[in-house]
């Protein structure tokens, strides 16, 4: 015998069905403006991180006058960067500006930096990198002006986070040449010396972008104190290295050490649970920076 219809049941089964307005996503007819884009929630929140590190390379003394650029990706087709002419102390979400893939301004009321297009060979050279730091610590760009990259097999840390560091030919800033010669080295190296000019570094966010340029100057630093110390440089036994090198490859950090022949397996074997804990907390001291 056939139930009759009961509506109540029917008006719930109609509400479950069909989410109340708050609830919906709203859908665009058609494509989203670089202003809305500018203006997401993902756009602001990237934006204050970008100032931030901004403000730790001027208290670093990592960049002077308006010196230094920063900037990450924004989706696929945008990246979000720091404006010429500013002090990274005075920056504020609202002077960050949105660029395409060309190095075209989009979105924003200031001019670009006129390196962009060195962050913008990186991004199209390695699709790894998601944000850029450039900036001039006084250690590192000092082994820029010698030719000289700073030694490796010294400290864990260094070697775990960056290892062999890269060194660029000279060329004038802001110019195509300039931007493109990182291209030798942007795969395999996250920390690049531009000669007798500053760095650059690539990571996944910005703010570990930044961690990179405190890593390298401080070893670049210490480097310097050892040496003047008058003593043998004492390395980490090559053993141990294969070891970093394993935990590096497992957290996903470049080396040009690694080529794709070498075995994983082979490289597994050599590495103790120990070391591996000892450097998970390495990492956490970093992001409690």
């Amino acid at each position: 015998m056939e139930q009759p219809a009961n509506p109540i049941l029917e008006q719930v089964r109609e509400v479950v069905k069909t989410p109340p307005k708050p609830f919906q996503m709203p859908r665009p007819d058609g494509p989203v403006s670089p202003s809305a884009i500018a203006g997401s929630f993902e756009a602001e929140a990237l934006k204050a991180e970008i100032v931030l590190a901004g403000r730790k390379l001027w208290e670093r003394q990592y960049v002077d006058g308006n010196a230094g650029n920063i900037s990450c990706r924004l989706a696929e087709k945008y990246v979000l960067c720091t404006p010429t002419m500013i002090s990274k102390r005075d920056m504020e979400p609202a002077d960050i500006c949105l660029s395409d893939l060309d190095g075209n301004i989009i979105a924003g009321h200031k001019a670009r930096t006129s390196e962009l297009f060195l962050h913008l060979e990186i991004y199209r050279a390695n699709p790894r990198a998601r944000a850029v730091v450039h900036c001039h610590p006084p250690y590192a760009t000092a082994f820029s002006l010698t030719g000289e990259i700073p030694p490796v097999g010294l400290i864990s840390e260094y070697e775990l986070f960056i290892g062999p560091a890269a060194l660029t030919r000279y060329e004038t800033a802001g110019t195509r040449a300039f931007a493109e010669s990182v291209l030798p080295f942007v795969k395999d190296h996250n920390t690049i010396l531009l000669a007798n000019h500053g760095i650059v570094c690539w990571s996944d966010t910005v703010t570990h972008a930044q961690w990179l340029t405190e890593i390298l100057e401080s070893y670049c630093k210490i480097c310097v104190i050892a040496r003047q110390i008058g003593k043998p440089l004492q390395p980490i036994p090559e053993e141990k290295i294969q070891e970093l090198l394993l935990l590096k490859r497992q957290f996903g950090f470049p080396d040009a050490r690694m080529t794709p022949s070498t075995s994983e397996n082979d490289l597994a074997a050599s590495a103790s649970p120990e070391l591996e804990r000892e450097f998970r907390k390495v990492i956490e001291r970093m992001q409690d920076r």
